[in-house]
């Protein structure tokens, strides 16, 4: 029995000691698997973002760490850029790789993009300025490093990107734009902002007279370049800086830094439209009429409006902001009419799941400029979700327009005349005082078929019967009430009933639906009015396989004429 004991307790020792080797081998394969879990997280997202539209780009997103002079480009990634030039819009990859990574900048702070520039920028590349620029806005974070990867970056050096640094420095400095702004230190955003448009102007400009990037992707007739992919980060810095200066604490400031940004903005509006920039050209042209609205010059708004051209093919964000300050203009100088298409439009066309800043801007603007036409908005307009509170004092003002009370309009335009002041729509308020009378009028019509001048005044709010009667003559020869004033015994005889389709008012109501008809439909057309594949002949175009099949008897000249009308049409 004692020898039995001892084998037992031997073959239990021997699977005590096998167990505990698996265990310490499961142990390290955890901790192999931890640690590449934890070396594919090492990646900053701000980095990561970058990386991916170095390869979007057509880069490798390697570079030598001993690039050349500030201001040029390697072979490399010129050869790429061109090539990438050739068959994509560099501006369309960029502006969806924005949208994508806009979650990432949102949770950024200015360490990360300091730290991003330090790990992306060449500090010896064409994005020298704007690295050290990052670098002095905060001091980069210590990054956690594996040994691994710390040999092989001393070994290779470090992979600064090659094809989209100049975008990455653009979108970095964007970014501690707007962090700054957003804390509110609006001079620190104001001066980086401006900053930043020069060294991304600067970028364009070389890649213009130079021909580094641009040269073999461009026409004579000023084409597509590679350097597109700037475009709508300039649009972003110039919009930045807009919103930098408007935050400025005195207003002397604000009326100066405004001032001194309005021939600078002109310029770049040229410029932009020279380029076929069509991102600039909308950001620019909505930045001018919001600074001259701000500053109340309506009639230079009008001239900018009337004699320039907003870009069919710009962003729907841009659209939405031209047609607000378009309507706004339009109702200021009395066109209601065109005020209210386009206020409409405009929230038609903007989004639903967010800005509901602009849209509750642009719904108490429309509510106006309806009680302005002599309309009542729908109740629905003012209890809809997110409004409810913002529109409550416009919905106090309707309610005393449609009971043509003018004595409850006064005083419901007093009580809240700092907050219309506040959102800009105190002096077309000030003008609904007619449109009270003209309700007030209406509603005495159809309640009596007689009444005294006197009764008219006191229910009016009218100091007296004289008044009441200028009041009624006007009415009458504008067409609002049908009725006769006996200026002998001081009363008003009202008319019969006349039928409303006897009037305009259905003509005018035809015309409206049609407008409305017809702007649909040129839109959609205007959606539909690339064929589909038609990227395919210009793909050949540039690889010389179009004189094939068919075409093998066109002569040289017919198929260059046919080409130089294809790229007509394109641009």
């Amino acid at each position: 029995s004692h020898i039995h004991w001892k084998a037992t307790k031997q073959k239990m020792t021997e699977k005590e000691a096998t167990d505990k080797n698996t265990t310490a081998a499961s142990t390290s394969e955890d901790g192999k698997d931890e640690t590449k879990k934890d070396t594919t997280k090492s990646i900053p997202p701000l980095e990561a973002a970058a990386r991916r539209l170095e390869r979007l780009l057509g880069g490798g997103g390697k570079s030598d760490s001993s690039a050349a002079s500030p201001g040029s480009l390697s072979v490399t990634s010129s050869e790429s850029s061109v090539v990438l030039a050739q068959h994509t819009n560099p501006a369309k990859i960029v502006k969806r790789w924005l949208g994508t990574s806009s979650g990432t900048a949102a949770k950024a702070t200015l360490s990360d993009v300091s730290t991003a520039a330090s790990v992306l920028l060449d500090p010896v590349g064409p994005c020298a300025t704007g690295r050290d620029l990052l670098l002095n806005l905060a001091p980069p974070e210590a990054s956690m490093e594996v040994e691994g990867e710390a040999d092989d970056e001393k070994k290779d050096g470090p992979k600064y990107l090659a094809v989209a640094t100049r975008e990455v420095e653009g979108w970095l400095l964007s970014l501690s734009v707007r962090l700054l702004w957003r804390a509110e230190k609006a001079a620190e955003a104001l001066q980086l902002a401006t900053q930043g448009v020069a060294i991304l102007t600067t970028h364009l400009d070389d890649a213009t007279s130079h021909g580094a990037v641009a040269g073999a992707a461009s026409n004579a007739r000023g084409g597509l370049s590679a350097a597109a992919g700037l475009y709508p980060l300039l649009a972003r810095m110039y919009r930045y800086r807009s919103l930098a200066s408007e935050g400025l604490s005195t207003p002397e400031q604000r009326s100066h830094t405004a001032a001194d940004l309005r021939p600078d903005m002109v310029t770049a509006h040229r410029v932009a439209c020279l380029r076929r920039d069509v991102d600039n050209q909308a950001t620019l042209l909505n930045l001018m009429l919001r600074d001259l609205l701000s500053a109340d010059q309506v009639e230079q708004a009008q001239k900018l409006l009337s004699n320039s051209t907003f870009p069919d093919s710009a962003s729907n964000n841009q659209l939405c902001r031209y047609l607000y300050h378009s309507g706004r203009i339009q109702a200021l100088r009395l066109d209601y009419s065109s005020s209210f298409s386009n206020l409409s439009q405009c929230l038609r066309k903007a989004p639903t799941n967010t800005a509901l800043g602009f849209r509750i801007a642009a719904q108490r603007l429309l509510v106006v400029v309806q009680l302005l036409m002599g309309e009542i908005p729908d109740r629905n307009v003012f209890i809809t979700e997110g409004m409810l509170v913002e529109l409550g004092p416009y919905m106090k003002i309707t309610q005393a327009v449609r009971r043509g009370d003018l004595a409850n309009f006064h005083s419901t335009v007093s009580s809240f005349a700092e907050r219309l002041k506040t959102d800009g729509t105190y002096t077309l308020i000030s003008r609904l005082a007619h449109s009270v009378v003209k309700a007030g009028l209406r509603k005495l019509k159809l309640s009596y078929s007689r009444i005294s001048l006197d009764d008219v005044a006191h229910r009016l709010g009218l100091p007296n019967a004289t008044s009441a009667e200028f009041v009624v003559a006007k009415a009458v020869r504008d067409g609002v009430i049908d009725a006769t004033i006996d200026h002998e015994q001081k009363y008003v005889q009202s008319h019969d009933l006349v039928d409303v389709y006897a009037t305009t008012e259905p003509t005018e109501a035809f015309h409206r639906r049609i407008a409305y008809c017809l702007t649909t439909h040129n839109d959609a057309v205007r959606g539909m009015r690339y064929p589909p594949d038609a990227y395919k002949k210009q793909l050949e175009a540039s690889r010389g396989l179009r004189g094939k099949g068919k075409d093998d008897d066109k002569t040289d000249e017919e198929k260059a004429a046919e080409l130089e009308d294809e790229l007509d049409d394109d641009y």
